[in-house]
């Protein structure tokens, strides 16, 4: 099976962990958990990921939402497509001091060219930390 599988026959878990969330995930501690078309999720550790103040930097919230809603796109996207952000927001409500905050992205819209997925971060208490909706256009892979 190869990264290209499409996504009604690929272990959807298996597909993100091969394929990683990149190198500024790998450095900020992203751990997937989940990971399918219609759910995917990761943890983040809070101890170096946090402002001066030590609150959880905003940024590193977007990274992780960013992350996770572009993967859940190109799995979507299926083979020979490639999806990229073309917009994302967030709304921080709350600020995590420590543990872990978790990730949990799904779908809002699942199109032959756009998607739309909310990511709700949440700490180790279960309480949402910021809430993200990122958008992505899906487009042909570029040969080579």
């Amino acid at each position: 099976m190869t990264s290209d599988t499409t996504p009604a026959s690929v272990d959807g878990l298996e597909w993100a962990q091969r394929r990683g969330l990149g190198a500024l995930a790998d450095k900020m501690g992203m751990r997937i958990t989940e990971f399918t078309v219609e759910r995917c999720a990761a943890t983040m550790p809070v101890e170096g990921n946090t402002q001066p103040v030590g609150l959880m930097h905003g940024g590193a919230y977007v990274v992780l939402g960013e992350s996770l809603g572009s993967m859940a796109a190109n799995l979507h996207a299926g083979p020979g497509r490639l999806a990229v952000g073309v917009d994302i927001n967030a709304t921080h409500t709350r600020s995590a001091t420590s543990g872990v905050v978790t990730g949990v992205c799904t779908p809002i819209h699942l199109g032959r060219s756009i998607t739309v997925h909310e990511i709700v971060v949440t700490d180790d208490q279960g309480r949402r930390c910021s809430t993200i909706r990122i958008t992505n256009m899906i487009k042909d892979q570029p040969a080579g």
